[in-house]
């Protein structure tokens, strides 16, 4: 591995991982991992790597490192703040699930994946309201359900006052 450089040695590992030969890539990642510590994108890879393993408790590290530092790329930083969000959540770490998953929709409001989750989140920690009201406003929005989009509005309604009677 020392005759490649950091880049090509990455690409290798992100290959290995969407081969399907995620071992073979965490090995990889981990040493380069231990080469540069301080670099966002091979801690995003190497927490990735670890997700996919269902390593999660070994991925929460290599996630925080990743969004600790600058340079990640936003759809990379995207990816990380839904992984580590969606695997505190798997460990049982409901508060950070949701706190994790709050900053990540601020960054990303449009996103909907990322308001799926932090519903997820919601919902293990008693916030059944607020996670009924998010997945109400994505299913309204996003919807091509003939039925969904006929009784949008009363569903966007809903999502705003879930006590109301329209």
């Amino acid at each position: 591995m020392d005759e490649l450089g950091r880049d090509e040695q990455l690409a290798t590992a992100v290959r290995l991982r969407e081969r399907g030969e995620a071992g073979q890539a965490r090995l990889r990642l981990l040493e380069l991992a231990g080469r540069y510590p301080d670099d966002p994108e091979v801690a995003y890879q190497t927490a990735w790597a670890h997700d996919v393993l269902g390593l999660e408790a070994e991925a929460v590290p290599f996630y925080e490192r990743a969004l600790a530092g600058t340079g990640l790329p936003a759809a990379d930083r995207r990816g990380a703040l839904l992984g580590l969000g969606s695997t505190y959540r798997v460990l049982g770490r409901y508060p950070e699930a949701v706190a994790t998953l709050r900053r990540a929709v601020t960054e990303f409001p449009d996103d909907g994946a990322l308001r799926t989750f932090l519903a997820m989140a919601l919902y293990n920690t008693g916030g059944h309201e607020e996670a009924m009201r998010i997945l109400l406003t994505l299913l309204a929005a996003g919807s091509d359900d003939p039925g969904i989009r006929q009784y949008r509005r009363a569903i966007e309604e809903y999502a705003r006052d879930l006590d109301a009677t329209c």
